[in-house]
């Protein structure tokens, strides 16, 4: 066989090949994983502060902290915590969300899962609670769920009314912040709209009357404190549910709250303080934070 020619750049080529030299590098090793998930982390909001975080683990943010307690609540314990994660990085654009191991990977990897997937997943570690869900009977489930619209609705409300949370450069300029839900639709009645039905204009916006909100959040932290009573579970229950979870979210961040006002209508219920101090103590045991 004959041997192919050997071919050769022009000199004038070769001389301007030889400005942009070629480097050849040796492959570079993928690295192994710094750091694996070897227990169920929580992403959530950052405490009120950062500045002692070994002495502060609960989110200032009311759905985050709603979800530490159900797991703590359950029974899940040494749980990490996160606040170091935007929630531009959480799936939806939305906090919290729980980094669980996968127990078929090698390389101690895991898998992340939104807020909706959470209860899920307790119910696989520690066994589901039933159709009655945690409570006594069908008739305090049913009624679960008056207290859980309360809430979500007017206790809600009032906290965003009269304690917002503070505008940040990332809330504005980020594209995956989510819609807040607006402040209408958690009052029960609905406040009427900003134009009359006589008005020469179609009707749009809603007049919020602050004073009308501030009583209807009285009168729920009222009838709050006097259902629970001097019972260790909302409505009687044997062991903790999802409605105390959601209740020590809301009675913690009223009590921590700068509104004087709000604060004050939970401080002067001492059954509500005292059960809230309680349930803090067996919450902040199940998580131990890692930033």
């Amino acid at each position: 066989m004959a041997s192919l020619p050997t071919v050769t750049l022009p000199k004038p080529l070769h001389q301007l090949f030889s400005l942009f030299p070629l480097h050849t590098f040796p492959p570079v090793p993928v690295p192994t994983r710094a750091n694996p998930i070897t227990r169920p982390t929580l992403w959530v909001h950052p405490p009120r502060t950062t500045e002692e975080p070994s002495s502060e683990v609960f989110s200032s943010d009311v759905e985050c902290l709603k979800w530490q307690a159900y797991l703590a609540l359950r029974g899940v314990a040494n749980v990490a915590l996160r606040w170091d994660v935007s929630p531009d990085g959480a799936i939806e654009g939305r906090l919290p969300n729980l980094h669980v191991p996968l127990a078929e990977s090698k390389d101690g990897g895991g898998e992340l899962l939104p807020a909706a997937s959470i209860a899920d997943w307790v119910d696989g570690q520690v066994g589901e609670t039933g159709s009655l869900e945690g409570y006594v009977d069908e008739a305090a489930k049913d009624e679960s769920r008056a207290w859980v619209t309360l809430l979500e609705g007017n206790v809600h409300a009032a906290l965003v009314l009269f304690h917002p949370k503070p505008l940040t450069l990332q809330s504005l300029i980020s594209p995956f912040q989510p819609a807040a839900r607006p402040i209408e639709s958690m009052l029960t009645p609905p406040p009427p709209p900003l134009t009359g039905l006589s008005s020469l204009l179609p009707v749009y916006g809603f007049r919020i009357d602050r004073t009308a909100v501030e009583e209807r959040y009285k009168e729920a932290i009222s009838s709050l404190s006097e259902r629970l009573g001097t019972n260790k579970w909302f409505l009687g229950s044997s062991a903790p549910t999802a409605l105390d979870a959601l209740l020590f979210a809301y009675l913690h961040c009223l009590l921590h709250c700068q509104d004087n006002a709000l604060r004050f209508e939970v401080t002067r219920r001492v059954n509500l303080v005292a059960w809230e101090r309680r349930v803090q103590t067996e919450v902040r045991a199940a998580f131990k934070p890692v930033y």
